[in-house]
């Protein structure tokens, strides 16, 4: 069994890689983070797998780290885009199970897309180009488990997750009660969320979640609220870098008491309307506002970026879908299982085929 890599000592020689706290280790897959934590018996577990193409870079940080020791268990936050890019590719290498919340499930056994993303919100190039990321679910019905109904943590004894939605509407932080160290994924983030400049200057600063793929901000408030009353010591965001000590929780404090009025947009499609989301995918979303031509008339150069991006991860997608066993019969291992599940999109949107799932929404 690997001795634990002292902290602050660690993967040195990985410049996106990064400390957090005692057995915890951070690294930036190019403007999102994921986690390595270790358990008391040596063990460890990944927290999120960062955008498609990371996984070399992951394994040789856990090489690093960990030796040839392979993870207990893949845990999600959430199933976005920027938060499952390795998970197909690494559970199977791996062999191991990746875990969520029930209401993650559609978007991780390719029943249904989340809702759509609004790029008018949050005037930043991260924003604008967000109607390019990817968006339909993906499938990993072979490995995906359903997260303890009593909070605990598998691999991670040490360890609750709390229910955070809002960001999305199964979204999941991992708190260590002994000395308060908080995963907190997209509930809140140390970064602007909206600024391509920020993402470079890595600015540590307590936000609310990316504006332009919250989809309930009631519940994205009170989720901010629930992580506040934890008085983390250290914060571990998805975007952004570790906050600690007295200025965390100042501004934590703050964003709290100001969110409706600094982390809420001024407008936009989920502002005064939620999307409605169950255990079986997207049942509702509100109507656009039209915005989304005059944003993309405005992004020119931001757009060719994230064709790429796309461009990229279909590629990825193909070769995944190559190496694919025969799965498709494994019932789910879990306490609940989702048999069933009808198509989630309703028939009177405007798309070609309302049971493909293809985020066609108006």
């Amino acid at each position: 069994m690997p001795m634990e890599t002292p902290y602050r000592t660690s993967v040195h020689e990985n410049k996106q890689a990064f400390p957090v706290a005692p057995g915890v280790w951070g690294l930036k897959t190019v403007f999102v983070n994921l986690f390595f934590v270790s358990a008391p018996d040596g063990s460890w577990v990944l927290v999120d797998t960062g955008v498609y193409g990371s996984a070399d870079k992951i394994r040789k940080v856990a090489q690093e780290l960990f030796g040839d020791e392979r993870p207990k268990a893949i845990l999600l936050t959430h199933g976005h885009f920027d938060h499952i890019g390795a998970v197909k590719e690494l559970a199977q290498d791996w062999d191991v199970p990746v875990y969520a919340h029930p209401l993650e499930m559609p978007y991780l056994t390719g029943k249904s897309s989340y809702p759509p993303p609004d790029p008018s919100v949050g005037g930043g190039g991260m924003a604008y180009m967000s109607f390019l990321y990817p968006k339909k679910p993906i499938n990993i019905h072979e490995n995906i488990e359903l997260l303890p109904p009593d909070g605990s943590v598998p691999g991670l004894p040490d360890w609750r997750w709390v229910h955070t939605p809002g960001h999305t509407a199964g979204h999941v932080s991992f708190f260590r009660e002994r000395d308060r160290v908080l995963l907190a994924g997209d509930a809140f983030i140390t970064r602007d969320g909206e600024s391509m400049l920020a993402v470079m200057s890595q600015k540590r600063e307590v936000h609310g979640p990316p504006k332009y793929f919250t989809s309930d901000w009631g519940a994205a408030h009170h989720s901010v609220e629930r992580l506040m009353v934890l008085n983390p010591s250290i914060a571990a965001t998805g975007h952004g870098l570790p906050m600690e000590g007295e200025q965390l929780m100042r501004q934590l404090e703050q964003l709290v008491k100001d969110f409706w009025s600094v982390a809420v947009p001024g407008h936009g499609r989920y502002v005064n309307q939620p999307a409605i989301a169950d255990e079986q995918g997207v049942l509702s979303v509100p109507p656009s506002d039209n915005t989304i031509p005059k944003v993309m008339a405005a992004t020119g150069l931001v757009a060719l970026a994230g064709v790429a991006l796309v461009m990229y991860a279909r590629q990825q997608n193909k070769s995944q879908q190559a190496r694919k066993g025969d799965w498709r019969n494994r019932p789910f291992s879990h306490n609940r299982p989702l048999q069933g599940i009808p198509p989630t999109v309703p028939a009177t949107l405007d798309e070609d085929d309302p049971h493909a799932h293809t985020n066609n929404y108006p």
